[in-house]
């Protein structure tokens, strides 16, 4: 019960942000009967998962592009990652909690912190770690979401694996802004959010 409740607070968490966007975007006319079918999950929670995870993947690979080659060895200070070292961190571990929530081994076997190490390998890394991603957001339905997949020794529901991606996925560009606002460059997200105020 308190896995349970754990859960749907997690949820809830990652809900609030996604459905303050949604309720603040413009309405639009009603999309006709002969509409291609909506791209990505329509259960609720699903629904919301899915919205946050692509948020935070426009976020990641729009900041992946923006950063030039050259910033990708800055470094704010010795203790911390690089900008390059960031971005292969979050692929290597999507890969790893995408792979739980598939319920399957991870497919990746590089550290991409080690082996990925110009902008475009970086990218691609990325790339490939959202492509792989995606295949579990995109088809994720509320039961599908509620299964228990085994996490090390324990077994817990699927979303936890892919609540965990989020979150993972949020602290990273959070450090990423910063990292950003250092050298001088816009957030993505922040660059968004100024273009609909105009």
């Amino acid at each position: 019960m308190k896995r349970m409740f754990t859960i749907a607070a997690l949820a809830v968490l990652v809900a609030v942000p996604v459905l303050a966007q949604t309720a603040a975007a413009p309405a639009t006319p009603a999309a006709p009967a002969q509409a291609a079918a909506p791209v990505g999950p329509t259960d609720p929670l699903s629904r919301v998962l899915f919205g946050a995870y692509n948020s935070q993947k426009m976020n990641l690979t729009q900041s992946a592009e923006k950063v030039s080659e050259a910033d990708y060895a800055f470094q704010p200070t010795k203790d911390v990652r690089t900008f390059a070292q960031m971005f292969a961190h979050v692929a290597n571990t999507q890969f790893t909690y995408c792979a739980v929530a598939k319920g399957e081994p991870n497919p990746n076997k590089d550290d991409f912190e080690k082996t990925a190490l110009t902008k475009a390998a970086i990218q691609k890394a990325l790339a490939d770690s959202f492509a792989y991603c995606d295949t579990v957001y995109l088809t994720l339905t509320d039961a599908k979401a509620m299964e228990m997949v085994k996490a090390g020794q324990n077994d817990v529901p699927r979303a936890a694996r892919l609540i965990s991606n989020i979150a993972h996925d949020n602290e990273h560009y959070g450090n990423l802004v910063t990292y950003m606002r250092i050298k001088g460059l816009v957030p993505p997200s922040t660059e968004r959010a100024q273009q609909m105020r105009r």
